[in-house]
């Protein structure tokens, strides 16, 4: 299996099919105006076969279809009836925001997804409001009623401090009504346009605590393997997650990378520069040389993104909201989350 300098296997691709978004959620991309990547440039379901049969031959075994919200890429079911007639991925996931998941969840499903990750910060229609700039939460919530009780659906939730913190609680159990498990997920600093600052952020250990002070005792799972979560069983049974990115970064196990909708590869989300596969793709790059340029970028791989940034001695936001308009591909929306 294809390793990196710090012995971390590559075995998750997070694949952006688009830059767009039908929110405008004020901890990713507030802005209204944005540089869209060129259509022209986005890479085809053609070449993303390509190359996803490319990493598929390094080692990678998951993949997850990201955005932007890859909902708005039109006949994204063809793309999942190719890839997962191919065989040889152990799960094919998709992460959404829900706005276009009652039209498309079952379609998607059908087509040979494996599971659905659904973006939701609040069951309040005044706050969806004012976290994403639309009024549109009765979408949300019906794409979830036409996936419910799907195999290993799961809901994310971004804490920030002062908005949702007080409705942890309601979104478990909402997560148990649908069958879902909900990951809570500390607010990172990627990117520039949102402005981040570590006073926003709800740690996992105030997590745990705002959760037991409700539900009672909370006991820790022992993790199966690397993943961003961990994860948590309450006394009758339910389970969550804490994404702990900011306070217990797990960059030692991270085996993780992320393929932009036009083809640039980054090893790690806090990367500043990435590696451009459409370039080399459609100039006719044979086989072997595409799978020379995954082989050398990830054997050279030393990315501890996370764990840097924590231990900077004063941490305010990585970027400028300037620096996204000079290349889009810094902010979270374009590299996929």
């Amino acid at each position: 299996m294809l390793a990196d300098i710090l012995e971390r296997p590559l075995r998750n691709l997070r694949l952006s099919v688009t830059d767009r978004c039908n929110l405008r959620c004020t901890y990713c991309m507030p802005e209204e105006d944005y540089i869209w990547l060129q259509r022209d440039d986005l890479l085809s379901f053609e070449e993303i076969c390509t190359l996803v049969d490319v990493f598929v031959a390094q080692g990678v075994d998951k993949l997850r279809l990201t955005g932007g919200e890859p909902l708005l890429r039109r006949d994204l079911p063809a793309l999942v009836s190719s890839l997962a007639a191919r065989g040889d991925l152990r799960e094919i996931a998709l992460t959404t925001n829900g706005l276009r998941l009652a039209a498309e969840g079952p379609g998607l499903l059908a087509s040979g997804l494996d599971r659905f990750t659904v973006s939701l910060d609040t069951l309040r229609p005044d706050r969806f409001k004012v976290l994403t700039r639309r009024d549109d939460l009765r979408s949300v919530l019906a794409g979830l009623r036409a996936v419910a009780h799907s195999p290993r659906l799961k809901l994310n939730t971004v804490v920030l401090r002062g908005v949702n913190e007080d409705e942890l609680c309601d979104l478990i159990r909402f997560g148990c009504d649908i069958g879902a498990e909900v990951r809570f997920i500390e607010y990172m600093d990627v990117g520039g346009a949102n402005r981040w600052s570590p006073e926003e952020v709800v740690g996992r250990e105030r997590i745990l605590e705002l959760v037991s002070t409700e539900l009672g005792a909370i006991e820790a799972i022992a993790p199966d393997g690397p993943a961003p979560a961990a994860r948590y069983r309450l006394s009758d049974g339910t389970v969550f997650g804490i994404v702990a990115s900011v306070s217990a970064p797990f960059c030692s196990s991270c085996d993780r990378s992320r393929l932009t909708a036009d083809g640039q590869w980054f090893r790690c989300l806090y990367a500043l520069e990435g590696t451009d596969l459409r370039g080399p793709l459609r100039a006719g790059a044979s086989r072997a040389q595409l799978e020379a340029l995954i082989l050398a970028g990830w054997k050279s791989r030393a990315d501890r993104g996370a764990e840097e940034r924590k231990a900077l001695a004063r941490r305010d936001a990585a970027l400028t909201a300037e620096s996204g308009r000079d290349d889009p591909h810094l902010e979270m929306h374009t590299r996929g989350g």
